[in-house]
């Protein structure tokens, strides 16, 4: 029965993105966590790590109306999206935050968002430490470019390594919460963290 639900819940996301001309049905992720915490300002700078195929950038663009903007980064090629910036590179290496800096030309960032995941190997604690690392890149990434009070989302598996993790966001966010989707499969291991009020005077190398 739990894997009949689970297939049916994909099934009925992935037809509504469709539908609704997302290109993937974690966009739906992004709108639930939006509509709960009010993530996105008219006007905010985005940056979405791991945008590939482009989902997540797509809701972002639309709340953040024509006055925002929103640059996007991710190993694969991206199809282009009116009113997105995507750039092709690794968010773990020092030359792509290189570009993403001149990218931004002195812009400050409201949100940073990262739905990355790791080439799952079968095996769930290499995954997961893969996904911890995952997030702390984007952890580093945030907290070179988001300005003071932003906004920082990001998916991890759950296991061991996530106390430690939390804790390090924590440490310069001023509000933290977990939270799963409705959208995320039922038997999913992914949980997504939602930190507000970035503080820089408290930001630390991990």
């Amino acid at each position: 029965m739990t894997r009949w639900y689970s297939e049916k819940k994909k099934e009925f996301y992935y037809n509504k993105a469709k539908r609704e001309g997302y290109r993937a049905r974690s966009a739906f992720k992004l709108l639930q966590i939006h509509n709960k915490f009010s993530i996105f300002n008219q006007g905010d700078v985005v940056l979405d790590l791991g945008a590939a195929p482009g989902g997540w950038s797509q809701v972002a663009r639309k709340l953040i109306g024509k006055d925002g903007l929103v640059i996007g980064i991710d190993l694969s090629f991206i199809e282009p999206l009116d009113g997105v910036l995507f750039l092709r590179g690794d968010v773990a290496s020092e030359n792509s935050r290189t570009e993403l800096k001149n990218t931004l030309a002195g812009r400050k960032v409201q949100v940073v968002l990262s739905d990355m995941s790791p080439n799952i190997s079968g095996n769930y604690s290499v995954d997961q430490a893969r996904s911890v690392f995952l997030c702390d890149q984007a952890l580093l990434v945030a907290q070179d470019f988001l300005s003071v009070g932003g906004k920082f989302i990001c998916k991890i598996f759950m296991g061991s390594d996530l106390p430690e993790f939390v804790d390090h966001v924590k440490q310069v966010f001023g509000k933290l919460w977990k939270f799963s989707p409705s959208a995320s499969r039922k038997s999913s291991s992914e949980i997504y963290l939602i930190a507000k009020e970035f503080k820089p005077s408290n930001v630390k190398v991990i």
